[in-house]
């Protein structure tokens, strides 16, 4: 018996070697395979309209090595640019184009990202790696996956990676990552800033001093204090908790929901009330900040139902992503009284046709997708981009934090954040923009 159990055991684990043994070797064989011809296709935003490289308003910016959760920031091999100048657009390249020609790869970038027949699609028929970043999104539809036979990877420049159709992209094994924390304390001061400006009525104020104007009585006739007030984050995230912290401060009464709980010692710190669900918090809030990614469970999340259970007079900051509210009811909210503000810089789809309800709504704060691409956060992610590809190219593992999607499966990061689905329904929309 015991012969026949240890022959039975000893099988088993010679054909899991084997199996192993297999997967190793095709891995070396596929990396092996790009060591000088990988072909890198790569959606970035345009570059500036005086031209580039653009003036920096600094000669240089602090250096991060750290994140908050002790997390280091990116560690390549090296870096091709100098930090704090401008990568996110076409001539920038994320910084990656010599890192990439020294190895003999080809680079391809571009703009023209929407629509049927654009340069991007054009590419994709031998693309091994696709690269956009979530403030200009290539949207990496089901569609478009069936079009690069050859992908192997998606990377988001940045954080949140809902422009991939993560269903479709496990069905290929396509693995899917992006630069984890890369940008988060940038957006949360975002978040912070545009807070500030709803509640103060900072916007109109401005423009009454770039019209020629000075009636006191319009500027503060919607303008009142932050301090008292509840604030609420849907999630806690990396940014999430970063708003909450920022906040803190302020003397308001801070608020969250968010499925993974806080440990009891940071409630304590921030005296946070904890609500096991967005409907549960946001009837409590004067101030809602959406931090949360998106999804199938959280599309649309902020509907004409949910607004309507919200404090008349509300204010709603949402710079995690625009499908998370529906667009027609946060203009209606606005018109009617029942929201007093909305401000973020998400939109859906990116960029918006110019005939979008948010560009023309009362009361908005609305900028385009900006918050996580300053200079400051471009040198971060670009750098991540860049290790994460040098990983790629060697064979060797990507760091558990930039991974979403690994051998077909939500992993890593995407496991915690994500959920199982597509979130790229209506992008199609995006190429009205381009025709207008």
């Amino acid at each position: 018996y015991q012969r026949r159990v240890h022959g039975i055991l000893s099988s088993g684990m010679l054909a899991a070697a084997s199996a192993f043994v297999a997967r190793q070797a095709a891995r070396r064989s596929f990396h092996t395979s790009f060591a000088n011809n990988a072909k890198i296709v790569v959606a970035l935003y345009p570059d500036p309209v005086d031209g580039y490289p653009p003036k920096y308003a600094r000669d240089s910016i602090p250096k991060i090595e750290k994140y908050p959760d002790g997390q280091t920031t990116p560690t390549p091999s090296g870096l091709d640019f100098k930090p704090g100048e401008l990568l996110g657009c076409v001539s920038g390249a994320l910084g990656l184009r010599k890192f990439l020609e020294r190895g003999g790869h080809k680079l391809v970038v571009t703009s023209d990202k929407d629509g049927a027949g654009c340069q991007m699609e054009k590419e994709l028929h031998d693309a091994d790696v696709v690269i956009s970043q979530p403030f200009f999104p290539f949207y990496l539809t089901a569609e478009r996956i069936a079009m690069a036979p050859k992908l192997k990877m998606a990377i988001t420049a940045g954080i949140g990676s809902d422009h991939v159709d993560l269903t479709a992209a496990m069905a290929r094994k396509i693995d899917v990552a992006e630069v984890t924390f890369c940008n988060s304390i940038s957006v949360s001061e975002h978040v912070v800033m545009m807070i500030l400006g709803l509640v103060r009525n900072y916007i109109p104020s401005y423009m009454q001093v770039i019209n020629g104007g000075w009636n006191i009585a319009d500027c503060v006739s919607r303008s009142y204090d932050l301090e008292g007030m509840s604030v609420g984050t849907v999630a806690s995230g990396r940014i999430g908790l970063a708003v909450l912290r920022r906040l803190k401060p302020f003397d308001c009464k801070l608020h969250y929901c968010d499925r993974h709980r806080l440990p009891e010692a940071v409630e304590r710190e921030l005296n946070l009330v904890y609500h096991k669900s967005p409907q549960d918090m946001v009837p409590h809030c004067d101030i809602v900040t959406i931090n949360c990614p998106l999804h199938p469970e959280t599309e649309h999340l902020f509907n004409e139902k949910l607004l309507k259970t919200m404090k008349r007079g509300s204010y709603i900051v949402n710079t995690a992503r625009g499908k998370i509210c529906d667009r027609n009811a946060i203009a209606d909210a606005l018109k009617t009284g029942q929201l007093a503000g909305y401000a973020g810089d998400v939109w859906f789809p990116q960029p918006p046709p110019k005939d979008h309800p948010w560009r023309s709504m009362p009361h908005h704060g609305m900028t385009p997708h900006t918050s996580g691409t300053s200079l400051s956060a471009q040198t971060r992610y670009c750098a991540g981009v860049r290790e994460i590809l040098e990983c790629f190219f060697a064979g060797k593992p990507i760091r558990n934090e930039y991974t979403i999607v690994r051998d077909g499966q939500l992993a890593g990061t995407g496991a915690h954040s994500y959920s199982k689905g597509n979130s790229t329904g209506g992008s199609e929309e995006a190429a009205k923009f381009k025709s207008r």
